[in-house]
């Protein structure tokens, strides 16, 4: 099964110092840029096991040993880990949100990854197998009391292990560090059913009792607001300039969008914003008669509009506007892109960047 994804091109541009168009821009900010930093310590790498490659490109295919992770994009939140048999790969979220991907390689033939919705069970940065001759497993994540783990390996382009899901060793170690015991693992082996359909993920986690409705193309100056949805935890924004629509997130839950106007000429572009404390002293730009909040790019590179111009091409309603104000609080990320993250034409409730 061929993934159809085109995940948000997050090698985001960073001018609208702090802006975010949802809600106040009246902006003061400050640029944060970071690589992915691999954190040290822990077990090896074995000789024979893939280091991995980093790649800029949070879509299109990858090749073995390639993977892509971008924490800061979502810096807080419940995480999901999804894992694609037929397409070999793994798709990491948090708070609903893409924060990473990797190549993988699963079991071989007689071996099978088996399919369903798991717990990690534990987690040691170093392990050996009991089975397979005191093979080394870096970053070990039991998903079974058989056995079957998420751990550094080998990566040859194809299903080669006893049943384990093999990373690449620089990956394992930044899911290692994200993950806690307990948290969810869902794989797809494209034969028995799974929530989130993790045999063919999007950017952005479908909810488990989803319904068409959810995505009924809203109308001019309509919104959809259901914060009971998820009474508490840490807010995602993703503003579309493509599907004219904002979605809220809240801890990893939909609880709110709205249909967005963007006038003028040319593209929004991709930006990724964090709310800082304190308020600018101006007044909102969407939310009427607020004061401006702050914002901090967390992601971006090149472009030359002031926040004040980009605030200045967005309309929604202002109703919704006051009610999110109201419910952001610091910490929330507000991710801005002109690429479409409804996915058009599947029947199916994936959405993507």
């Amino acid at each position: 099964m061929q993934t159809k994804q085109r995940i948000l091109s997050l090698a985001l541009k960073a001018t609208v110092t702090c802006t975010l168009v949802v809600l106040s821009l009246g902006c003061a900010g400050t640029q944060v840029r970071q690589a992915p930093s691999i954190p040290s310590g822990g077990m090896a790498q074995p000789s024979f096991h893939t280091k991995g490659t980093p790649t800029g490109r949070p879509s299109g295919p990858l090749q073995p040993g390639e993977y892509w992770w971008n924490a800061q994009l979502s810096p807080r939140g419940p995480l999901m880990v999804l894992v694609s048999v037929p397409e070999q790969t793994m798709h990491v979220y948090r708070n609903g949100i893409l924060i990473g991907r990797s190549t993988v390689s699963t079991g071989s033939q007689g071996h099978s990854t088996p399919g369903g919705v798991f717990t990690i069970l534990e987690k040691k940065k170093e392990h050996y197998s009991r089975t397979y001759n005191n093979a080394p497993m870096p970053n070990m994540q039991r998903l079974t009391s058989s056995g079957i783990a998420m751990h550094s390996g080998n990566l040859p382009g194809y299903p080669a292990s006893h049943g384990c899901i093999r990373l690449p060793y620089d990956f394992s170690q930044l899911l290692f560090s994200a993950t806690a015991q307990g948290g969810t693992v869902v794989v797809g082996d494209g034969k028995m059913s799974v929530p989130y359909l993790a045999s063919n993920p999007g950017i952005v986690l479908a909810p488990k009792d989803f319904t068409p409705a959810m995505l009924r193309p809203l109308g001019r100056n309509e919104y959809d607001w259901r914060p009971n949805r998820s009474t508490g935890g840490p807010i995602t924004i993703l503003i579309s300039a493509a599907d004219k629509a904002m979605y809220v997130y809240r801890n990893g839950n939909p609880i709110g969008r709205a249909s967005v106007e963007v006038s003028g000429s040319g593209g929004l572009g991709d930006e990724v914003f964090s709310l800082l404390e304190g308020t600018t002293g101006r007044e909102s730009f969407l939310a009427p008669g607020r004061a401006g909040r702050r914002w901090m790019i967390v992601s971006g590179s090149g472009g030359s509009a002031s926040p004040e111009k980009i605030a200045s091409r967005l309309r929604f309603n202002p109703e919704f506007a006051s009610k999110l104000y109201d419910t952001i609080t610091p910490g929330t990320t507000v991710v801005i892109t002109d690429k479409p993250i409804v996915r058009k034409g599947l029947n199916a409730p994936v959405l993507e960047n």
